[in-house]
């Protein structure tokens, strides 16, 4: 199973980053184009909570490709679990809000939230890690 892993500084430029290097591994490994679309928004999405919401020193954004599956998950140092907000037509014009609803749909319910990162078999009692999984497709047969 191919895992990479960037490290992120607490940073406005982190989910530009992250979004292009899950964009530039998903592609290299030449997955489906609309599966490496879904992978960044998600993305995007937990590095920009992470930045915005976590206290710490930044991210971790750890990416494997298994048999079937993407999975990245993105640990931060603070605790708190990722909050799906209730939406309402005021918040959605207001907008932000909006990305756990992005993501809980892209991958169909696939992601979740823990206090364990998978990064080398360690855990870290302080933060938490929120990860998805999207479902990779299977080759068209020739």
């Amino acid at each position: 199973m191919p895992s990479y892993t960037l490290i992120c500084p607490p940073r406005e430029t982190s989910p530009h980053i992250a979004r292009e290097f899950v964009a530039t591994v998903l592609r290299v490994l030449e997955l489906d184009r609309g599966l490496v679309d879904d992978a960044i928004l998600c993305t995007s999405e937990l590095v920009t909570n992470a930045c915005v919401h976590a206290k710490g020193d930044g991210t971790v954004l750890w990416l494997a490709v298994e048999e079937g599956k993407v999975r990245v998950v993105v640990y931060d140092g603070d605790e708190n679990p990722p909050v799906m907000r209730e939406l309402s037509a005021e918040s959605w014009e207001r907008g932000g809000g909006r990305g756990l609803y992005l993501v809980d749909s892209l991958t169909e319910g696939r992601w979740g939230h823990g206090p364990d990162i998978p990064y080398g078999g360690q855990t870290h009692p302080e933060g938490k890690a929120v990860w998805f999984d999207l479902s990779v497709p299977r080759p068209a047969a020739p």
